[in-house]
């Protein structure tokens, strides 16, 4: 996080987050936090929250008349309705409710907030006592907390290969680019056409020879190109499959939307002032919480023989912190 505010000169703004692009806002019953980065979510305002879209060349959010729209709105209706169309919107939770267990998190059993995250083994393990040293990871993630993960283990001597779409490229790029490059320092990088046979059949390939996979995928993108993490593992002693997600692999929200600022304040990994207020923590705090914990779960399941598929959500490692609980695997 240092890092990165060293190189961007971006720092928390309250109830606005360090890069401008999402803001806490009230609703009529409590907080949200919506995150708008993407050009595309400027044409979702209008069956979101019924607003006139911006004019033609105009890529500014009309912050002022989303949170007039909000405020009218219940916060657990105005999430579930922004994130049916493929928003990030997350209600932020009572810091007394955070302690209880919601549907998401029952349905993935991790309401305990020292394991946020499933571990699954879906082939018998191989040996034991491996480090990341020399094993080929290949990374499909993207932005920052799935990068995190591959590049502590590039530090590791993990021999790392960063792989992207040409058509969507990872949308770190947007950002800075001196950020980017230390992210991905010392990693081969591969552009893939994931949209053409051949395209996923080289990934295939990619696929069949690595120990480790990094997926930072919603569940129906590989569905989409066919891929299934448990096949994957299976098909290959001893390998790791570590999904980071926002919201988790499984359960009724494995397919929302979400980025590091408004998971970490779904997870209520946020600062309440004095008059009640919610604040941002850090820098989309969550992101590198993430990666740092999905890190130690690889290295940790290749010491044991791998043969598991790990799904870590940015939000419950977000209220894992928020709760000062110590993470166990």
């Amino acid at each position: 996080m240092k890092e990165r505010s060293e190189l961007t000169g971006w720092l928390p703004q309250g109830r606005v987050t360090a890069g401008g692009a999402g803001r806490l806002l009230p609703a009529a019953d409590g907080w949200l936090a919506v995150s708008l980065p993407r050009l595309d979510d400027l044409e979702l305002l209008p069956a979101w929250l019924g607003l006139h879209p911006p004019e033609s060349g105009d890529d500014r959010v009309p912050w002022d008349r989303v949170a007039e729209a909000v405020r009218s709105r219940l916060a657990g209706d105005a999430t579930a309705a922004g994130q049916e169309l493929g928003l990030a919107v997350a209600q932020v939770p009572d810091p007394p409710a955070l302690r209880d267990g919601d549907e998401q998190l029952v349905d993935r059993r991790t309401v305990d907030p020292g394991r946020p995250y499933v571990r699954t083994s879906v082939a018998t393990p191989v040996g034991s006592g491996r480090t990341p040293e020399g094993l080929r990871v290949v990374d499909l993630s993207s932005l920052w907390a799935g990068p995190t993960c591959a590049r502590l283990l590039t530090g590791a001597g993990a021999r790392v290969v960063k792989v992207e779409s040409p058509t969507r490229p990872d949308g770190g790029r947007l950002g800075n680019r001196d950020f980017f490059e230390r992210l991905h320092a010392g990693q081969e990088r591969r552009s893939v056409p994931f949209e053409s046979a051949g395209g996923r059949d080289e990934l295939r390939r990619l696929l069949d020879g690595a120990d480790v996979v990094i997926g930072g995928s919603r569940p129906r993108a590989f569905d989409r190109l066919g891929i299934d993490p448990a096949e994957v593992v299976a098909g290959r002693p001893g390998a790791v499959w570590v999904s980071i997600t926002a919201y988790g692999r499984t359960g009724p929200w494995r397919n929302r939307v979400g980025f590091g600022d408004d998971c970490a304040a779904a997870g209520g990994l946020v600062a309440w002032e004095a008059s009640g207020e919610p604040a941002f923590v850090a820098d989309a705090v969550a992101d590198p919480l993430t990666g740092m914990v999905a890190a130690a779960l690889v290295a940790g399941a290749v010491r044991d023989g791998g043969g598991t598929v790990i799904d870590v959500a940015l939000r419950e490692v977000a209220r894992a912190a928020a709760l000062d609980a110590a993470v166990v695997w």
